[in-house]
């Protein structure tokens, strides 16, 4: 256990004054964020007995994550995700979730509205001529089919790139689209296959990477937001089969229950959806959990 004495100085006791300080705290949940995240921080602080040089170097990073943050980029994001913070709070949400798909990281790149698109729509504007059908139903933990529900679908193209990352290659929303399920629950929309690929390594993220010798690639795969109606809202993934790093995810969001299925489209896939034969098949089944009662949803 740490010791709370320095000398003559008890640093408990400047811990106990600073969480006294929130006492009155109108919102009770506040208060008690506040209480843990000094009580956890202070017992770091006395574990490591940073030196001043390296106080210094903590707060130069963390505003040069902040000074990297800009409307298509989110660095606060992306550090919570190579620290696994991301995964640790979907993965604790999840428990209030039994039975729904389970979620995963936001990521950094869900900064971009995705634009409205009608079932069977492309979502890759580039026009490459090798396509990925995704076929998909949104339904409950009972297994009934939510018509109406809404998929906010995004991906990077099949060099690894989302289209913030190349707006003089790729048109703004390449990759991206926000479906609404038919009456029966179902959607489905043309794209290409994605390829694994870096997190950008160009801020104080990948400066920490480096520091630590660990490589910043992602497996590949396809995001998606599925919202219903009295339902807690799901953000997951759906990873390619046989991607590289499946097994070491620079987010820590790989979960095998996400590792999707390919299968081939036979010549009725092609009529009805406008695949060639043998293009690769995406099945996805979203299931959301209800809302809790007296709760509104959560967006």
């Amino acid at each position: 256990m740490t010791s709370t004495q320095i000398g003559d100085v008890d640093t408990q006791a400047l811990t106990d004054e600073v969480i006294r300080s929130f006492d009155g705290t109108p919102d009770t949940r506040t208060q008690t964020i506040l209480t843990a995240l000094v009580h956890h921080l202070h017992a770091f602080v006395r574990d490591i007995e940073p030196s001043l040089a390296e106080w210094e170097s903590a707060i130069e990073f963390l505003t040069a994550v902040g000074q990297k943050c800009d409307p298509v980029r989110q660095e606060f994001v992306l550090l919570s995700d190579v620290l696994g913070v991301s995964m640790l709070v979907e993965t604790i949400n999840d428990q209030h979730a039994p039975g729904a798909t389970d979620s995963t990281v936001l990521g950094p790149f869900h900064m971009t509205e995705s634009p409205t698109r009608h079932l069977g729509d492309t979502i890759d504007e580039v026009g490459n001529p090798n396509h990925l059908l995704v076929t998909g139903t949104v339904r409950n933990t009972n297994g009934d089919l939510l018509p109406h529900a809404t998929v906010d679908v995004w991906q990077c193209n099949e060099e690894g790139f989302y289209d913030v990352q190349q707006p003089d290659i790729q048109p703004a929303g390449n990759g991206r689209g926000l479906f609404t399920t038919d009456e029966l629950g179902r959607f489905w929309f043309r794209t290409v296959t994605p390829s694994h690929y870096p997190i950008p390594t160009d801020g104080p993220v990948g400066t920490l990477l480096d520091a630590t010798h660990r490589h910043p690639y992602r497996p590949a795969h396809i995001h998606f937001i599925a919202h219903a109606d009295q339902h807690r809202p799901l953000t997951t993934h759906i990873f390619v089969p046989g991607s590289p790093y499946l097994d070491s995810d620079a987010v820590f969001a790989v979960k095998g229950s996400l590792i999707g299925d390919l299968g081939t489209a036979d010549a009725g896939h092609a009529a009805q959806f406008g695949v060639g034969v043998g293009s690769p098949i995406a099945t996805v089944d979203l299931v959301l959990a209800p809302t809790p009662s007296g709760s509104a949803d959560v967006l």
